[in-house]
């Protein structure tokens, strides 16, 4: 398996440290995710893995695929609401990062352009 673009990778960490920040304020955990949390951040995971344009990529919500089911849409909207201002102040570099990325041109996936 080939070794991740260092943009996929830190795709990875932003989100994870989303959903962490979404399940101390909202569930109440401390060091650990709760059940749902573990299962949608598992499942952005697998969607980050199979996503046709990898390191070209924009940021989800601005992007021309939605490859999240409807409820795990719903779902991680409801994450990015409460986390993105709170990122911030945690994690103020991935928020820049993410913000820049929120700014790409929409990609044109690679298998569909030959």
């Amino acid at each position: 398996m080939p070794e991740k673009h260092r943009r996929m990778l830190r795709e990875e960490k932003t989100i994870e440290a989303m959903i962490r920040i979404y399940c101390r304020g909202r569930h109440k955990t401390r060091n650990t995710l709760c059940d749902d949390c573990n299962d949608l951040l598992d499942y952005a995971r697998r969607r980050l893995d199979k996503c046709p344009f990898q390191e070209g990529k924009t940021s989800c919500g601005n992007c021309r695929a939605h490859c999240y089911k409807p409820d795990m849409r719903g779902k991680i909207q409801d994450v990015m609401r409460y986390s993105g201002p709170r990122m911030l102040y945690r994690h103020p570099m991935l928020a820049f990062y993410h913000a820049i990325n929120s700014m790409r041109k929409k990609p044109v996936c690679k298998s569909r352009t030959s």
